[in-house]
C-alpha cells in the first residue's frame, strides 16, 4: 500500500485507529521524551549552577532565564499555527536535532576554554526556540494518539515521571559535575537526544488532522488569520480567558522563586551544589507522589477544582519555604516537597482539561497562544524581583509568590466562570455532561 492509499484509507475513519494498540504506538514516543528530558534536566542544572558560581548575580540569572523565554513569547502564536499545518512527527524530530546540535556547539566551547556567559545565553535561546516547536507538536499529537478517557490518568503518569526526573537529575547532575568536566555532562544530553530521535523515526506513527490544500498553504496572511482566530476563541470564552489570566499572574509571581533557587541556596542558606540538588530532589519527590495520586485517583470530577486546589497548595508550600530561617535548611525540604506535589496535581489536571475542551485541529495555535501569553509575564516578574533580591535578599520572592498563589487560587474557587469550566462548551455556555467533548469535523491522517 502506498502512502497516498494509506492516507486515503485512514481519512475515511471518523477517529484515529486507537483501539488496544494505541499504547504500543505511544510508548516509544513517551520513552524517548523521558530520556531526552533527563538529558535536558542535567544540562539545565549544570548551566544554572555554573552561571550562579561565576556571577552570583540575580540579574544575570534573570537574563539567562529570559533568553530561554523569548522564543516562546515571540514565536509561540505563529508556531502553533504552523504545527497545526505541518507533519507533527517531523517537527518533533527536527526540534530534537536542533537542541542536540546546539549542545554540541556548547560542549566544544567548554572543551576549548572559550566559553563566556553570553555563549550560554545564546545556546539557551537556541534550545528554547527548538522547544517552542517540540512542545505543541507533542501535545497536539498526544490528543489523537491517546483515547480521551485515558488523558487524565496519562497526565498523572507524566507528572509522576517528571517528578522522578526531578528527583534523580539534580543528584546525578551534582555527581557528574564532581566527576566530569562540563563538556562531559553536555555529552550525556547529546546521547539522550539521539535516543529520542531514533525511537521517533523508527517506532512511532503520529496522527494529525487531515488538512485541506487551502489550509496547508502557509503565508504571513494565513498565519495572522490563525492567530486572530485563536485569540477570538479565547476571548469569547470568559472562563477560559480568566484561567489564562490567572496562569499569567502565577507565572509572573512564581518565576522569581523558581529561577533564583541556586542563588537562594548560596546566599541565604550558605550551602553548595549538593544542597541545591536535595531541594530539587524534594520537589521531584513531591511531583512523583502527586502524579501517582492523580494517576490512580484521576482528580475531582470537575478537573478545574483539582487545578485550583493545586494552586492553593503551591502557595502554602512557597510560603513555608520563604518563612524558614536560614539556619533551618532541612525544614526547607518540606516546603519544596509540598510545592512539587501540588504543582503535579495542578499541571497534571490542566493539560487534559484543555485537551478535551479545545478541538484537535486548533490545539496547536490555541495552546501556543496560551503559552505565549502566560510566559510573557515571567520576564516581568524576573526583572522586577532581581534588583529586589540583589538588595534585600531572595527570601522576599518566595513570600510574595506564595501569597499570590493563595489569592489567585481562592479567586478561582469563588468565580463561577472559572469553577464551572468543566461544564462549559465553547463560548462558556454550560451544557449537559453528554455534550461537553470538543468535537472535530476534521478526519485524521498518518503521513509518516
Amino acid at each position: 500500500m502506498t502512502e497516498t492509499d494509506l492516507q486515503a484509507d485512514i481519512a475515511q475513519q471518523d477517529e484515529p485507529p486507537l483501539g488496544k494498540g494505541w499504547l504500543r504506538n505511544y510508548l516509544p514516543m513517551g520513552i524517548g521524551q523521558i530520556v531526552s528530558l533527563v538529558g535536558s534536566a542535567l544540562v539545565q542544572f549544570a548551566l544554572v549552577w555554573y552561571v550562579t558560581k561565576q556571577t552570583g548575580s540575580a540579574t544575570v540569572l534573570a537574563t539567562a532565564t529570559t533568553a530561554a523565554l523569548v522564543p516562546n513569547i515571540l514565536l509561540g502564536p505563529f508556531v502553533g499555527a504552523l504545527v497545526d499545518r505541518w507533519n507533527r512527527k517531523l517537527v518533533m524530530i527536527i526540534a530534537d536535532f536542533v537542541v542536540a546540535l546546539a549542545t554540541v556547539v556548547l560542549a566544544v566551547l567548554f572543551s576549548t576554554g572559550a566559553i563566556q556567559i553570553w555563549h550560554i545565553i545564546a545556546i539557551l535561546l537556541t534550545r528554547s526556540a527548538a522547544g517552542v516547536f517540540q512542545g505543541p507538536a507533542r501535545t497536539a499529537a498526544t490528543t489523537l494518539m491517546v483515547p480521551k478517557e485515558h488523558l487524565s490518568r496519562l497526565g498523572g503518569v507524566n507528572q509522576a515521571v517528571d517528578g522522578m526526573i526531578n528527583v534523580f537529575s539534580p543528584a546525578l547532575g551534582a555527581l557528574l559535575l564532581e566527576l566530569l568536566p562540563m563538556q562531559g555532562v553536555l555529552a550525556v544530553d547529546i546521547a539522550t537526544a539521539a535516543i529520542a530521535i531514533s525511537l521517533m523515526i523508527f517506532l512511532v506513527k503520529v496522527p494529525q488532522p487531515k488538512a485541506t490544500p487551502k489550509s496547508t498553504k502557509v503565508t504571513p496572511k494565513s498565519l495572522m488569520t490563525d492567530v486572530r482566530e485563536a485569540a477570538h476563541y479565547i476571548v469569547t470564552w470568559p472562563g477560559l480567558l480568566l484561567l489564562i489570566l490567572m496562569a499569567s499572574l502565577l507565572n509572573m509571581f512564581l518565576a522569581p522563586g523558581g529561577n533564583l533557587l541556586p542563588l537562594h541556596v548560596t546566599s541565604f542558606f550558605g550551602k553548595g551544589v549538593q544542597e541545591l540538588a536535595w531541594l530539587q530532589v524534594a520537589t521531584g519527590a513531591g511531583g512523583i507522589v502527586g502524579g501517582l495520586v492523580l494517576g490512580v485517583w484521576g482528580g475531582f470530577k470537575r478537573r478545574v477544582w483539582t487545578v485550583l486546589m493545586g494552586i492553593i497548595g503551591i502557595g502554602v508550600g512557597m510560603l513555608t519555604f520563604g518563612l524558614i530561617p536560614a539556619n533551618r535548611y532541612t525544614w526547607s525540604l518540606v516546603g519544596m516537597g509540598t510545592v512539587g506535589l501540588m504543582a503535579s496535581l495542578a499541571n497534571g489536571s490542566l493539560g487534559p482539561l484543555l485537551q478535551t475542551k479545545v478541538p484537535p485541529e486548533v490545539q496547536g495555535r490555541v495552546f501556543m497562544l496560551l503559552s505565549s501569553l502566560t510566559l510573557a509575564m515571567m520576564p516581568i516578574g524576573l526583572f522586577l524581583s532581581a534588583p529586589i533580591a540583589d538588595h534585600f535578599g531572595t527570601q522576599v520572592s518566595y513570600i510574595v509568590g506564595g501569597s499570590a498563589c493563595l489569592i489567585i487560587g481562592f479567586f478561582g474557587l469563588m468565580d463561577k466562570r472559572v469553577n464551572t469550566l468543566d461544564l462549559q462548551k465553547e463560548g462558556g455556555v454550560i451544557v449537559k455532561e453528554g455534550e461537553l467533548e470538543a468535537k472535530s469535523p476534521i478526519k485524521p491522517e498518518f503521513p509518516l
